[in-house]
């Protein structure tokens, strides 16, 4: 083996609740994937789904604080159903999606708003917008094997303790094995990847000193302070 030139980065990992840890490999997002949230941003609601990636080194545990990212003056939140991936498999069969899934958690899918619409705007790719340090606080994973696969749940954010967002899981456009049965045409999917599914209506800005608190019914928490 080659002398390296400098000491292997730290595994990004996610706890597990119960014990353990989950290591992640690579961050899949769907792209306006509630209608609400699809009819508030300007867009049709049934488009197919479309993709942007998060770095694995984004991810922020145990309610641990959020730096206020440079570059922006509009961060936004959008909360979302985290699918955790445990077995490998590219163009996955939509009835077979839900074997190579793992489990569930609850994140945030941070967003300088204000970067992303120049981006649209000059249609540029979303990096700066979606894939900046810290931009995706997640809280806890859970196996399937203990909440099963939830396609029916509340999913909400409160921000200093008043509800901003609010849907349901049921609402989502495309399901959790309908997402991953497309994704897999497109890239091999492997153990330790991770899908945020979209987020419900009700994205909008937070500020230094901002309390974030999601749940997901029968899945977990996430919580962040702005600082």
């Amino acid at each position: 083996m080659a002398e390296l030139i400098f000491p292997v980065p730290e595994p990004v990992l996610v706890p597990i609740r119960g014990g353990g840890a989950f290591p992640v490999r690579r961050i899949y997002c769907v792209g306006r994937n509630y209608a609400e949230h699809a009819r508030e941003m300007g867009h049709d609601t049934r488009e197919k789904p479309f993709f942007f990636d998060k770095p694995a080194d984004a991810v922020l545990t145990g309610g641990a604080a959020m730096a206020y990212p440079p570059q922006t003056g509009d961060l936004h939140h959008e909360i979302e159903l985290v699918v955790a991936i445990g077995r490998d498999g590219s163009d996955i069969a939509e009835a077979a999606a839900l074997d190579h899934v793992w489990g569930y958690g609850v994140g945030l899918d941070m967003t300088r708003r204000d970067l992303q619409a120049e981006a649209k705007k000059a249609g540029r790719p979303w990096t700066f917008a979606k894939g900046f340090d810290q931009s995706a606080p997640l809280g806890e994973l859970v196996g399937a094997e203990a909440i099963g696969h939830p396609q029916r749940g509340a999913i909400r954010l409160l921000v200093n303790g008043v509800e901003r967002q609010r849907g349901d899981l049921g609402e989502q456009i495309w399901s959790v094995a309908e997402t991953i049965a497309f994704l897999s045409r497109f890239v091999g999917l492997k153990a330790g990847d991770l899908i945020m599914t979209g987020t419900p209506a009700g994205v909008g800005a937070v500020s230094r000193g901002d309390a974030l608190e999601g749940e997901i019914e029968g899945v977990g928490r996430v919580r962040t302070v702005i600082v």
